[in-house]
C-alpha cells in the first residue's frame, strides 16, 4: 500500500515514468543548446576565514594602493566605464523584490500546521500535500504569464519513512536560456518542514524560517527572472523530503544524471529569514554562505563558486555581506546543495548569519521571527548572483602568464567578444576567498605583482556594455 497526494494508494502510480518523458524531452529541446560546450565554474571573494555559528566580524584585507596595482589601474586614469556598476535594469529588478509576497508565502505554508512527509495529503489547509499545490500553483501562474519561456514540471519519487510509503513531489519550474553557451543554473529550496521527534507526523511543525523563508525566496526570485530572457537556462526547484536525510534533491540528481545534463552553479536557500540570534543578538547585514561536499576539496568548484559569489556581492550587494564559511555546512548538519556537490556540481548555501537553533524544528519556528527588510535583502542577494551567473559575459579562456625581461609578467588571455573590460580577482596564499580585484580595460596586464609571492591563484570575469559581471575563469594558479 502505498500513500500518495492526497489519499492512500493501492495501484502502481504511472505519473512518475510520464513526467520523466516529459522532463527528458524538454532537457534535449531546451537544454541541449547549453550541453554541447564545457562548462566553467565561477569563482569568488569574500571576506571570511572561520567557521562559526555566529556572525564574523567585518575583515579587513589591505588594499593595494594605486602605486602598487598595473599603472593603468590607478585611481586617477582608471576608466570609469571599465568598473563593474549595479545597471538601471537590474537596480530596477532588485527593488521590485515585494516583502509582502515574501510574507505571503511564509504565512500561507507556515499555516498548514506541519510540512511533514508523512502528513496529510488529501487536505486543502493543512499538512504536506497542502503545501505542494501551493507551490506547485505559484509556479504556474508564473508560467502563464512568461511567454512560454516558463515550464512547469513534477518531479516525483517514492519514499518510505517511518513505515509508510509515499509518493513526495519535487517542483521545477525552467526558464530557458537563449545563448548557445549559456549552460544551467540551478536554485533551490525545500518545501517540508519537521517536529523536534523526525517520526511523528502529526506534531506542529509550522517551520516559518525552516524553510518556507527559502521557499518564498523561491518563488519571488523565479516571478522576477521569468519576466525577461536570460542567456543561461535557470532551473527552480522546491525540494520535498529534506528534512529526512535530503531525498528530494537525490531524486533530482538521478533525474540529471540519467539524461546527462551538467548544472555550472547550483544556489541553495535554507533558513535565510532572520536577523536575531537566540540571545536577541541582531545581525542584519550578513548572510553565511557553505560550499564544498564530502567528495571535494578546499580548491573545488563549489569552493570557486562561493569565492564568485563573495566577488559579485562585493560590488553589487554592499548593504549585505556574504560571509563564506571553510566548511560544506554547519557541524552535524547538511542540506540540499550537498546532494549537488557530493556529485561534482558547483553547489552553495545560503543560510542566516544569526541562526536561532532553539526555533528550528519547533512549534516556535513562526512567521514572528522573520524580519521584512533582512529577508529582502537576503533574497536580493540570491537574485544577484543568479542574474550574474545567468546574464554575464562567457569568461575568458587560454589565460597564460609570460615572464618580462624587465622582471615582470604579463597576464594575457583570449579576449571574449562583447566585452568592455575585465575583472582580475586575486587570492592571497591560504585564504579562501579572493582578496584583491581590480577591473582592467583590455586582455592583457603587464605588472611586477604577478610575480611576488604575495597572490597565490587569479580568476577573470568579462564586464559587458551595462557593467555586469559574468562568471570567473577557473582558478588560475600562480607559478
Amino acid at each position: 500500500m502505498t500513500r500518495g497526494r492526497g489519499k492512500i494508494i493501492t495501484m502502481k502510480r504511472t505519473i512518475p515514468l510520464f513526467m520523466i518523458c516529459i522532463f527528458g524531452w524538454f532537457g534535449l529541446v531546451a537544454l541541449a543548446c547549453n550541453l554541447g560546450s564545457p562548462t566553467t565554474l565561477p569563482p569568488t571573494l569574500v571576506p571570511v576565514a572561520r567557521v562559526t555559528d555566529t556572525p564574523l566580524p567585518p575583515i579587513t584585507f589591505s588594499t593595494l594602493s594605486p602605486t602598487e596595482l598595473p599603472q593603468q589601474q590607478s585611481a586617477v586614469n582608471q576608466p570609469v566605464s571599465v568598473a563593474p556598476a549595479v545597471s538601471s535594469d537590474l537596480q530596477n529588478l532588485l527593488n521590485q523584490i515585494d516583502p509582502d509576497r515574501l510574507f505571503i508565502h511564509i504565512s500561507t505554508l507556515a499555516g498548514f500546521g506541519t510540512r511533514h512527509v508523512n502528513s496529510p495529503t488529501n487536505l486543502a489547509d493543512q499538512g504536506l500535500g497542502a503545501a505542494y499545490n501551493y507551490v506547485s500553483r505559484q509556479f504556474q501562474e508564473i508560467q502563464q504569464t512568461s511567454n512560454g519561456d516558463f515550464t512547469v514540471l513534477a518531479n516525483d519519487f517514492r519514499l518510505t519513512w517511518n513505515g509508510l510509503d509515499t509518493i513526495q513531489n519535487n517542483v521545477v519550474g525552467i526558464l530557458g536560456g537563449k545563448g548557445v553557451d549559456g549552460g544551467i543554473i540551478v536554485i533551490g529550496a525545500h518545501y517540508d518542514s519537521i517536529s523536534m521527534d523526525p517520526l511523528d507526523a502529526s506534531y506542529p511543525a509550522p517551520g516559518a524560517n525552516d524553510n518556507a523563508s527559502g521557499v518564498a525566496a523561491l518563488i519571488e526570485i523565479a516571478r522576477l527572472m521569468s519576466t525577461r530572457p536570460h542567456r543561461a537556462t535557470v532551473i527552480f526547484v522546491a525540494f520535498a523530503a529534506e528534512e529526512v536525510g535530503r531525498q528530494g534533491s537525490r531524486a533530482f540528481i538521478q533525474f540529471l544524471q540519467k539524461n546527462n545534463i551538467r548544472v555550472d552553479a547550483m544556489l541553495n536557500m535554507d533558513i535565510i529569514g532572520s536577523q536575531t540570534g537566540p540571545l536577541g543578538q541582531v545581525v542584519d547585514n550578513q548572510i553565511r554562505l557553505y560550499s564544498g561536499g564530502t567528495n571535494e576539496g578546499p580548491d573545488s568548484g563549489s569552493r570557486q563558486l562561493a569565492r564568485a559569489i563573495g566577488l559579485i556581492d562585493t560590488y553589487y550587494m554592499p548593504n549585505m555581506q556574504v560571509l563564506i564559511q571553510s566548511t560544506g555546512d554547519r557541524e552535524g548538519r547538511y542540506s540540499d546543495h550537498l546532494s549537488f556537490s557530493d556529485v561534482g556540481f558547483p553547489a552553495v548555501r545560503f543560510v542566516e548569519a544569526m541562526e536561532d537553533r532553539s526555533r528550528q524544528h519547533t512549534p516556535q519556528d513562526t512567521i514572528d521571527d522573520i524580519q521584512a527588510t533582512y529577508l529582502m535583502r537576503s533574497t536580493q542577494t540570491v537574485f544577484t548572483v543568479a542574474t550574474v551567473l545567468a546574464d554575464g559575459l562567457p569568461p575568458p579562456r587560454n589565460i597564460v602568464l609570460r615572464a618580462n625581461d624587465q622582471g615582470t609578467r604579463t597576464l594575457v588571455w583570449e579576449p571574449v567578444p562583447g566585452a568592455t573590460g575585465y575583472l582580475i580577482a586575486l587570492r592571497r596564499p591560504g585564504s579562501i576567498v579572493y582578496d584583491q580585484s581590480f577591473p582592467w580595460p583590455n586582455n592583457s596586464v603587464d605588472w611586477d605583482g604577478f610575480v611576488s609571492s604575495q597572490f597565490a591563484g587569479l580568476a577573470i570575469t568579462s564586464i559587458n556594455a551595462d557593467g555586469l559581471i559574468g562568471s570567473l575563469s577557473p582558478e588560475y594558479i600562480i607559478p
